[in-house]
Order: structure tokens, then sequence, then C-alpha cells
């Protein structure tokens, strides 16, 4: 390559040299672009122990001040940051095309939602520990109705429609309502807690568009994560946007299972840590000399951890570790491990869930490596908790089934 007139010019290599670089740095997307013209901090790490402690500036778009998330494996596939909603006061109205969620780490207050043209507001009261969807294309307004600054964490599908449109004038001034996706209703925001099977994979899915407190709410049981498991899918204002909620049992850890990225743990109750790692290390990196490339994150309320950094599968498992159960929040954004590419109708297996033996990517207690559960025994009993890992759940034959009392 030569540079004539200002242009840079290109030609073919010679012989058998291979055109190219080989080895580049990755161009800013322009969700990154839009990132950075906010002129707030962008956090990129693994993960983070509470987002509580991550530094916050003005953040003039919005109206009160605030930071990018975007933690290693969610690059392009969903975004994230955390507001501050200065006290008795309120973020400036908006609308967008992306999905959006919120969950409200401090504070107490209000959203107003109404479509363009409508006179009439749709108001709904949150406190901490709250979960509500914002739909699509729908003017908000988010008020705190305390002295003290709220704190929100949001999860969106920003980077997909600004990377995909490259066009923010088009994503924050669309005309179109989308009236399907925002009825209006006064139960719009009502707390429905009826409990249906998800239409693909018949897990437990609850259709609302607000709850009131995630760290408190009722957990179907499940029982696939480990002995006693609870979980729920909640669907809201029709998104893409995947996620749920979930919890093990004082003194249980989950087992470890392998995926590619785009899921992100929030601890929500409890405190504990994940180990992720390369699926191609194996099993049992610590058994086999390999603990170095093993990541670890700690966290408490309202920390996350990105489940599998490296783009491609890694596994990752989740050990609570207090006396409190271990709640969580898995936010994917529109990545829905039921709903990955593929043709249609062909049979697909709900492989996370399911033990290696079986077909699955779930490594069962008796084949993962001794040194999780010597480890775990040792930080229960250093916390002052009961470690309730029974030894028939190391048993070859065991199935995942609640133990008889």
């Amino acid at each position: 390559m030569h540079e004539i007139a200002g242009q840079v010019h290109w030609h073919e290599p010679t012989g058998f040299k291979r055109a190219g670089f080989g080895k580049f740095g990755r161009p800013k997307t322009p969700y990154d672009l839009f990132m950075e013209s906010d002129d707030i901090p962008i956090y990129r790490d693994i993960g983070v122990s509470k987002v509580q402690n991550l530094p916050l500036a003005p953040w003039p778009r919005l109206g009160g001040r605030g930071s990018y998330i975007q933690l290693h494996g969610t690059e392009g596939k969903w975004g994230s940051y955390v507001v501050e909603v200065p006290g008795a006061g309120a973020l400036h109205p908006e609308k967008h095309l992306y999905e959006e969620i919120y969950l409200v780490v401090e504070g107490r207050g209000s959203t107003e939602v109404w479509l363009d043209g409508d006179n009439k507001r749709h108001v709904f009261e949150w406190q901490k520990g709250s979960l509500f969807s914002i739909p699509v294309n729908a003017m908000h307004r988010i008020v705190n109705a305390s002295s003290a600054p709220a704190l929100l964490l949001a999860g969106t599908t920003a980077p997909n429609l600004i990377n995909l449109i490259n066009n923010t004038e088009m994503i924050f001034d669309c005309p179109y309502a989308f009236r399907d996706r925002f009825s209006g209703a006064d139960d719009f925001y009502k707390y429905k807690d009826d409990i249906e099977p998800d239409p693909v994979r018949g897990l437990a899915m609850r259709r609302t568009n607000f709850i009131p407190d995630i760290v408190n709410c009722d957990l179907p049981l499940d029982n696939r994560r480990s002995p006693g498991w609870r979980r729920v899918e909640p669907f809201m204002t029709g998104n893409t946007f995947y996620l749920w909620i979930g919890q093990h049992e004082n003194g249980h850890y989950s087992k470890a299972h392998a995926h590619t990225s785009a899921a992100v743990l929030i601890c929500i109750k409890g405190k504990g840590y994940t180990y992720t790692w390369p699926e191609k290390l194996g099993l049992t990196p610590w058994k086999d000399g390999k603990a170095s490339e093993v990541k670890r994150v700690d966290y408490e309320p309202v920390g996350m951890v990105s489940a599998a950094p490296g783009g491609a599968r890694w596994y990752h498992q989740h050990f609570g570790a207090s006396k409190e159960p271990f709640r969580l929040t898995a936010w994917f954004g529109p990545h829905n491990p039921g709903r990955e590419p593929g043709p249609p109708g062909e049979k697909h297996t709900d492989y996370t869930a399911m033990d290696i033996p079986e077909g699955g990517t779930a490594i069962p207690y008796y084949m993962e490596d001794p040194f999780l559960r010597q480890e775990y025994a040792e930080r229960m009993k250093r916390e002052g908790a009961e470690n309730r890992m029974r030894p028939e759940y190391y048993e070859r034959d065991y199935r995942g089934l609640l133990p008889k009392e």
C-alpha cells in the first residue's frame, strides 16, 4: 500500500505472500462511537463486584449521572449502563427504537410512559429491587420520589439497532408508534404472577411488564442447575430481550455448564463468586495444571459477571457463599438460548441444562474438578454458613433430583 494524493492505493501480494495485515486492532463499532459521544465512563472487564462502586459522570443527554457497562463477551450483543437520578429530580423524557429494561439498585420513584400524540400518561411506582421494561419507541420519563439519588441498572438492545442502522436520528426520532408493544391499558404495569410454560423450552415463564421486587418474588421449582434450584423467565413488553431470575438453596452451588457469550449474571441476594474458563481447557483445569487460565469474579448485590467472556463456548460455575439463598438474574439481550439459529423444526437439545453424558454441556458434580468441592467447603466454613452439598450429589448415578429427606 502507498498513498497517492491523499488516497491509499492497494497492491496485490507478490508470490505466495498473503494479502492483508494479518493482525489488526478491532475497529470501533457505531455503538462504541455512540457511547463515547455521551462522554461518560465506559467500564470494560469480565465483571464488577457491585455496580454501586462504578464511577459516575454528568450525563447531559439523560439529565443524571451515569456510566456505560460493556462486559467482555457482550460487545455488539446487548448494552448496559447505570444511571443516577438526582434527588427529587427526574431524567429527561426520551424514546428510542431499542428495547430497554431497568433494575432499581437504590431508591424509589415512578416512571411515566406514553406514546406521541396521546394525552394520557401511564404512571407506575417503583422501589429498590423493582424490574420494569420500557416499550419500544414509547416516550418515558423516570422520576425520583426521594431527596436522595436513585440508581438504576439498564439493559438494552441499543448496540444491535445502532450497529445495524448506524443513524442515531432514526433511533431516537422515529415517528412510528408500536401500539402492539404498548396498549396504554390501565393494568399494563400491574404485576402478573401467573406462570405459563415458555413455548420453546417449556420452562416457567411469567408475562408481566413490571415486577415490584425481584429480590423476594416467588420462584417456581426448576431443579436443573442444582438441587432445589428455582427459576422464572419474565416476558416483558413483547421484548426479544431475554432474561431469567433464579435462586440456589442455601449451601448449594450450580453445576458448571458451557455456552457462547451473551449471558451476564447479576447478583441480587446473598454473595458469591463465579469461575469461568474456555471449553478447550477441559472439565478439570485445576487438576490439569491450567488454573492460571481460569477467571474468577467475586460479587455481592448488585455485582455482575460475564458468563462466557471470550466469545466461544466457555464453562462457568456459580457459587453462593453466605447464609442467605443465592439469587441471580441473568440477562442475555436478544440471544435466547432456546432460539439459536438453525433450520425451523430441527430438534434442538436444551444442552446447558443437560449433563455431558446426556448430550449436554453441564458437568455433573461427580465429573467436576475436585478443587471446586474442597474450596466451597472451606469458604462456607469461613462464612459460618452450612454446606449442604450432600455426598450423594457426587455419585455417578445421581441425576439431579431432590434428595429424599
